[in-house]
């Protein structure tokens, strides 16, 4: 067995953050419908909750707002008026946005200001091309050049009208009614935000026939209304989150400057209110392969056959496999859909086109499940790397990248990630846990096309933290080996492309996972070129929010290449890349893992999209698949960082190219190892380089 792939997820791969927040609960499964049980579990005080939800705190960020106070005099004024108790208002607000305004901007799912109040049809209408990511661009989401997909099937897609909008994507219009506030305010304004927020509570009670109460239990049922799931058990699952956060209390300054704070508060919630509201109970299909501690359910992904213009037939839209007995899972790759929930899950029902693993909805975190786990998704773009991961696709239909994502998803991911990595070994770091933007292209000619979501925005640190991996030194300060690892919230690069309508427009000051590469150690210097991202222009990177050439990201891990006061070099994509890393704001730690430099008298490795076997690994009967270098130089001298525990693999193929499994097969070869070539991984062969442990 693989040491360096530890069975228990929630020891780090990272070390420990001087940052106050923990690992999210790992909750006894729940007995379906066991009230007993539920009350129980969310009664617990501080004490049986010391390693369970984040206690967190910040600090102010480079621009904080002249009164910190502002924010959380607001949610005491709105407690008060609408006779909401504050706890509850600051528990539900915590789990829509970390509290955070985000000065106006609107979250992936239309929802504005830190109570989520949505209003998607505005948020649409302002887009310049909404809709799901696996229908833009030139990326093929199955990624087998052998057998690429025909972009004429790709569906379609539209901004729907407001009629045709879930109640969960339209709860400001209902704010604004209670108010009477202007809906231009509840989504610009943080105070009236939160008096929107506050009279949708109090709506809610007074419709589930409950009295207005001092006591946080006696608010469970709206509670769970809130985020007007589609089930009880969406809806409970939402509330439970928001009444552990009650419990465990929590503090943060905001990227706004505001510092808040929710007291721990002991609550035994009265669970059964929310037989009130009238919600179907969906028994828990038995196929779902999803932690007890959150909402799933099962809709199933087309797998038939269907005949194509010339008659012929082919098939979609995944692969049936059997791993991991057949191949093990490497990956999970996360992605942010581009599109609301209900149609994106319309999307993989199409046997035409992409498909993935899970979906995961933003107002309440509820997740559905679509193939299973021992199947192939076409989602990644990159056939091998589709063969060996699953697929989070994460509800966000706007593409402006500004946009941000509720707490209550994040949190309902981490629990799944974790729950995967442990059912897969699949170690918690970024050389294993990637979004769509660090997914190889399979050749040169794929490179360009390539997806770069979930963006620069993602949060990968809380994101990590939750799941109990958090990103932290692991070894000395002058280590060969460093993490990305910024201070979101006080890290704020400048971006342009936000503006649909002027792509040169600088974007908003936004907290970012993000640090820009320049090729010498200043900020007046130019960008380091990426070749394969922008072959027809020499390689010259730009500061787009779409142009991952010259970025790297919290999480991943390089080899230093140089160092010169406040800035650090890393080997990236083959040149040498500066980053600003000060003492008094770091954006990397120093880390142990491996590194890979070419062998003795081999000047330049060759770095590969895929890891495919050699034309002689291939049986009888099976066609090779071809595959070529990428266009990036790994030179004598260049060290890269080593993923997958520093250990070589068989290169593998899975030749799955008929509608009956029974003619699929695993092709298995030349030796490779996985490195961080530059934003995107990459593959070199065993046999062109030396690998070394660093401690």
């Amino acid at each position: 067995m693989d040491t360096a792939r530890p069975h228990n997820p929630h020891t780090p791969t990272h070390a420990t953050h001087a940052t106050r927040e923990t690992a999210l609960p790992t909750p006894t499964p729940r007995r379906p419908r066991t009230r007993r049980h539920r009350t129980a579990r969310l009664a617990a005080t501080g004490a049986a909750l010391a390693v369970a939800l984040p206690l967190l705190h910040a600090g102010p960020p480079a621009a904080a707002d002249a009164d910190t106070g502002t924010l959380q005099a607001a949610f005491t004024e709105a407690a008060e008026r609408h006779q909401v108790p504050e706890e509850v208002l600051l528990g539900v607000a915590y789990l829509q946005s970390r509290w955070d305004g985000h000065r106006g901007a609107a979250s992936v799912a239309g929802g504005y200001g830190p109570m989520h109040l949505t209003d998607a049809h505005t948020a649409l209408t302002a887009e310049a091309d909404a809709g799901n990511h696996h229908l833009h661009g030139e990326e093929d989401p199955r990624g087998d050049t052998g057998r690429p997909l025909d972009h004429a099937h790709a569906p379609t897609d539209a901004v729907p009208e407001r009629a045709a909008l879930p109640e969960r994507l339209q709860t400001l219009d209902r704010a604004a009614d209670l108010t009477g506030l202007d809906p231009d305010d509840l989504r610009s304004s943080n105070a009236a935000n939160v008096q929107g927020g506050a009279a949708l509570l109090a709506a809610a009670q007074h419709d589930l026939g409950l009295e207005t109460s001092e006591d946080p239990a006696d608010w469970y049922g709206a509670v769970a209304a809130y985020a007007s799931s589609d089930s009880r058990e969406a809806a409970e699952s939402f509330a439970d989150e928001v009444f552990t956060v009650i419990a465990e209390g929590a503090h943060r300054t905001t990227g706004e400057g505001q510092a808040i704070e929710l007291t721990p508060t002991p609550v035994r919630p009265r669970t059964e209110q929310t037989e009130r509201l009238g919600l179907p109970e969906r028994q828990r299909d038995e196929r779902v392969e999803c932690p007890r501690s959150v909402s799933c359910e099962w809709i199933d992904a087309a797998y038939e056959e269907y005949e194509r213009a010339d008659g012929s037939l082919t098939y979609g839209n995944h692969d049936k496999h059997d791993r991991p007995a057949g191949q093990s899972v490497e990956y999970i790759v996360v992605h942010d859909m581009e599109g609301y929930f209900r149609p994106s899950i319309g999307l993989v029902q199409n046997p035409e086109w992409a498909s993935w693993q899970y979906s995961l909805q933003a107002s309440d975190g509820h997740i559905a499940q679509h193939i299973p786990a021992k199947d192939v998704g076409w989602h990644a773009g990159n056939w091998y790397v589709n063969a060996t991961s699953i697929g989070l696709e994460h509800e966000g239909f706007l593409r402006s990248p500004d946009a941000w994502y509720t707490e209550a998803m994040y949190r309902s991911s981490a629990r799944l990630v974790r729950h995967l990595a442990r059912e897969h070994d699949i170690p918690l770091d970024r050389h294993h846990i990637i979004g769509h933007y660090n997914v190889p292209g399979v050749g040169p000619a794929n490179i360009p096309g390539m997806h770069t979501d979930p963006g620069p925005y993602w949060d990968w640190a809380h994101y990590f933290k939750l799941m109990g991996a958090p990103v932290t030194p692991s070894a000395g300060p002058r280590s060969p080996l460093v993490t990305i690892r910024t201070d979101y919230d006080n890290h704020r690069p400048v971006f342009t492309g936000c503006d649909p309508e002027n792509a040169a427009t600088t974007c908003e000051p936004h907290g970012s996972s993000a640090v820009r590469l320049h090729t010498e150690p200043s900020h007046d210097a130019g960008l380091v070129p990426d070749i394969g991202t922008h072959p027809t222009t020499g390689g010259t990177s730009g500061i787009s929010i779409y142009d991952i050439g010259a970025r790297a990201s919290t999480g991943q891990q390089f080899a230093v290449a140089d160092r010169d006061g406040e800035w650090t070099a890393i080997w990236f994509n083959g040149e040498k890349a500066w980053f600003h890393n000060p003492r008094e704001q770091r954006t990397a730690v120093p880390s142990k893992g491996w590194t890979a430099t070419p062998k003795k008298g081999v000047e330049r490795a060759q770095v590969y999209g895929v890891a495919y076997p050699e034309p002689e690994d291939y049986p009888d009967g099976v066609p090779v698949r071809a595959f070529e270098p990428l266009p990036y130089e790994f030179l004598a001298g260049q060290s890269y960082a080593v993923g997958r525990g520093g250990e070589a693999f068989d290169g593998e193929f899975y030749s799955a190219t008929t509608f009956d499994p029974a003619d699929h097969q695993v092709v298995r070869g030349q030796s490779y190892y996985q490195i961080q070539l530059g934003h995107r991984h990459a593959y070199v062969k065993a046999s062109d380089v030396d690998v070394r442990r660093v401690r």
